[in-house]
């Protein structure tokens, strides 16, 4: 273990997790191991190895498929409050385990330490909504229009659950999935990214002692390893109705089409090209804190995070000159160390794609306010390290219409009123966040009416980045459509029934017709 994973007690966490030096990449919480092969999972924050993970072969996926499948059998018989008490105690070591788990996100993904913490934070209030959700699946009565009869709706457990989850949040949007499908209940079979495998293993760990210690069934919670070639035995497995995924746009149009083929379901989330625009009635003391961080925080890595700043031409030049003054006071370093704001890229690769980004700006005419570029040195051995970049662009530019998944922030003007702003706006082809800063009723009404934003998250005030688990998290166009989390989102993850009840003695049909005999 490297000095920095010394300093900061990742041996420790590491060990509290029930993380060993090589893990098995497939399991129900068994100590079988895969026969697969290895993937070595560095960190981006020193380059060092953490561990290694066995990728899933199709052999082990059937295992694994046949405990699930046999699992549901029994867990959806279950009452529902009995499956939310599991989740209440799975939150409950959460909450025993945050600081080792969010240590270990931090590490291995690269995010502030804080958010690796906020990370785990978003899994036990998860829990906790589930918890009371699990008392509250209902459906409804309605009205027959024929005398003596009832009719009602009810939901019944759907089955597997596959998730395949990204890098950017190792462990928390699995949680969203699995804490909602368990107390619908259904089981999961969840494929993490494979840049962050040992997360999954500490997940799975946790829940395999929840499971034991209430004599429940291992396949409720399972996992795979490996690549895209891994998810596919999911995407393709009639057995699987719904397929939760996350990531890239590119990912969501092969999963979707494949499920789809196949009459599944899929819960997609995929890109996003936030955009916050910015009033002349904006406060700044508002404005900046919720640009800064929605631009650099997680290094850029965040589907929600701000990828434009749309500003009125009034006051476009005390906005710029704050926020460049801004990105002056920012540090970049081990994220581990809580004095740094941002760490490291996810890996080598997205510095490259970072770069190509800057370049191509440039050639289609961007200005560069804030220069970007590699870190290097003491600190920095990793080659993940970059400097977040403003630039100057227009929204036509092919580079701004495209998701660059790094710290690359592109300003522009907008003339006249809100409407010109909001049109920009919306003139990509993501849908996921987006923002106004405005002290105007007028102004946040319009960007929050029909005619308005047209994304599936619109914030007043706030920036485009974070999301509060008791509302429905999700995106409209390229990003695909799909809810997660709060509000009624529980309901993708059951199948709905109506019922007719007939308790008269007589058979009337429906639409008054006769058939008599």
């Amino acid at each position: 273990m490297s000095t920095i994973a010394s300093q900061f007690g990742m041996p420790e966490a590491l060990k509290a997790l029930g993380i060993k030096e090589i893990n098995d990449g497939t399991s129900t919480g068994s100590n079988s191991f895969s026969s697969g092969e290895i993937i070595e999972s560095y960190s981006p924050v020193d380059g060092q190895l953490i561990g290694k993970v066995k990728t899933t072969t199709a052999a082990d996926y059937e295992k694994v498929m046949q405990s699930a499948t046999a699992a549901f059998k029994s867990f959806r018989a279950m009452p529902a409050p009995q499956r939310g008490e599991i989740v209440r105690q799975f939150g409950n070591k959460l909450r025993e385990l945050k600081e080792p788990l969010g240590k270990l996100v931090s590490y291995e993904m690269g995010k502030s330490l804080q958010e690796g913490y906020g990370e785990v934070q978003e899994m036990i209030d998860i829990c906790d909504f589930a918890v009371g959700l699990s008392r509250q699946l209902n459906g409804q009565t309605i009205p027959s229009e024929r005398p003596g009869h009832v009719m009602r709706e009810q939901w019944h457990s759907i089955g597997v659950v596959g998730i395949i989850s990204a890098f950017n949040f190792p462990v928390a949007v699995w949680a969203w999935n699995t804490a909602l499908a368990w107390i619908c209940g259904d089981v999961c079979v969840w494929k993490a990214s494979e840049k962050a495998p040992l997360c999954s293993i500490a997940c799975q760990n946790i829940i395999a002692d929840i499971l034991k210690a209430n004599q429940l069934p291992e396949g409720i919670s399972c996992i795979i390893n490996g690549d895209y070639k891994v998810g596919e035995m999911m995407t393709t497995d009639v057995r699987i109705p719904l397929i939760s995924a996350t990531g890239s746009t590119r990912m969501g149009r092969i999963v979707g089409t494949t499920v789809a083929q196949r009459f599944g379901k899929s819960l997609l989330e995929l890109g996003g090209n936030n955009a916050i625009i910015i009033t002349p009635t904006a406060d700044l003391k508002v404005v900046v804190p919720g640009a800064v961080f929605g631009a650099v925080g997680t290094a850029g890595q965040r589907c929600t995070s701000t990828r434009r700043l749309i500003i009125h031409e009034s006051v476009y030049d005390k906005v710029r000159d704050a926020i460049v003054g801004a990105y002056g006071q920012l540090t970049i370093g081990n994220p581990l160390d809580q004095k740094n704001h941002i760490g490291p890229l996810i890996d080598t690769d997205a510095v490259n794609t970072y770069l190509a980004a800057i370049e191509k700006a440039k050639t289609e005419g961007g200005k560069v306010l804030v220069a970007g570029g590699v870190l290097s040195g003491e600190g920095y051995e990793s080659g993940c390290y970059v400097k977040p970049a403003i630039i100057e662009a227009e929204n036509h530019f092919e580079i701004v219409q495209h998701e660059t998944f790094a710290p690359i922030l592109y300003l522009m003007k907008y003339e006249g009123e809100v409407e010109n702003a909001i049109e920009k706006q919306n003139g990509v082809a993501q849908g996921l966040s987006s923002a106004i800063m405005t002290n105007s009723m007028k102004e946040a009404e319009k960007f929050l009416s029909f005619a308005g934003s047209d994304c599936g998250i619109a914030n007043v005030n706030i920036g485009t980045s974070g999301a509060e688990i008791g509302g429905a998290f999700g995106g409209e166009k390229e990003t695909g459509g799909g809810r997660e989390s709060g509000s009624d989102a529980w309901k993708v993850y059951m199948r709905r029934q109506t019922n007719t009840v007939n308790y008269s003695d007589q058979l009337p049909l429906a639409q008054g017709i006769k058939f008599d005999l």
